[in-house]
């Protein structure tokens, strides 16, 4: 039975793709006494307050993770926490990086601190696969937010919070996906831009990174990195898929974007190990009696998990069905 079962749950950055999906498996499968959607836009909380019907066992509270004083009134009576609030355009941050940092690194700050002093149980932070070896601002920010939740189990030793994060790719159907963009110029007969024609990305749906973020909360001990075992994709089959037949162009590499991505670096690789459909990343150093989870497969000397190198991967008829269930 899970964890978050009966329980009170707190969402920040609750009225994103992720915090939407997120809300609705545990109204429809966990039963819990109450669900905190914490956000910062009032005109998303009246959309997705009509999306749920105003379900009674939901609270609204407008805030930003920015705002410690916030955070604390609303994490009152909490027993668990998914932090999905964040700045996440790669090439936005490169014009903006200080929102970034005072959002994606100042906000973990603000939100471990509050978790702690409100006696929350657990916490289960979301990341991405551009906090692995980061060459952009955002995975930077993402990066410096990871270490700092499995660092603050350090903090929490002797109170009763434990914080983990869970990391993995790029979400199909999620906001500012590329997918109903590329399909409204191909309605129009027009060209399809595409970065890099050599490009690959992991791919996870939304209900997969849901019930990986669930099953996140039953797994964790505190301190670990959960990176699911996905499937990778490359642009050029999921241009097929979305506009075949379409002429395609190359726009070039925005700035701050790999060509590939990377969810655990070789040299984390010797300290993770892999559980069947997944990977844990173990803390460097884990001074509150961290101990690694028993019948975990060591990794090979020199593994890195890029997009590139899967041994899993998405063809065109996969993309398509995958795409078709979206609509």
């Amino acid at each position: 039975m899970s964890v978050l079962r009966s329980s009170n749950i707190l969402v920040t950055g609750g009225t994103g793709s992720f915090g939407k999906a997120f809300v609705r498996h545990v109204l429809d499968h966990l039963d819990p006494e109450r669900v905190v959607v914490f956000s910062r836009d009032e005109l998303k909380q009246q959309q997705v307050r009509q999306l749920f019907d105003d379900d009674p066992r939901l609270r609204w509270f407008l805030g930003d993770v920015r705002d410690r004083a916030r955070l604390h009134r609303a994490l009152h009576g909490i027993d668990h926490v998914v932090q999905a609030a964040a700045l996440k355009q790669v090439d936005t941050a490169e014009y903006n990086p200080f929102e970034y940092v005072q959002t994606n690194v100042f906000g973990s700050q603000n939100l471990i601190e509050a978790c702690i002093d409100s006696g929350v149980a657990k916490v289960v932070a979301l990341s991405t696969d551009k906090a692995s070896s980061p060459i952009n601002l955002y995975g930077a920010t993402k990066l410096c937010g990871d270490r700092m939740f499995v660092s603050s189990n350090h903090y929490a030793a002797r109170y009763k919070t434990r914080f983990c994060v869970v990391r993995y790719g790029n979400v199909v159907g999620s906001r500012g996906s590329v997918i109903p963009f590329w399909r409204g110029l191909h309605a129009r007969g027009e060209s399809i831009p595409v970065t890099d024609r050599r490009m690959t990305r992991f791919w996870i749906t939304l209900p997969q990174a849901v019930r990986f973020v669930v099953d996140s909360f039953d797994r964790m001990a505190g301190g670990e990195i959960f990176v699911p075992r996905i499937p990778s994709m490359r642009i050029m089959d999921l241009a097929q898929t979305v506009a075949p037949g379409a002429p395609i162009h190359e726009v070039g590499i925005r700035p701050g974007e790999k060509l590939h991505e990377e969810m655990i670096a070789s040299d984390d690789s010797r300290r993770s190990l892999l559980f069947g459909d997944h990977y844990v990343v173990m803390p460097y150093v884990a001074g509150w009696g961290y101990t690694s989870p028993p019948d975990g497969v060591a990794l090979a000397d020199g593994f890195a998990y890029r997009s590139d190198t899967n041994e899993q991967w998405l063809s065109i008829t996969d993309l398509t069905t995958v795409i078709e269930s979206l609509d």
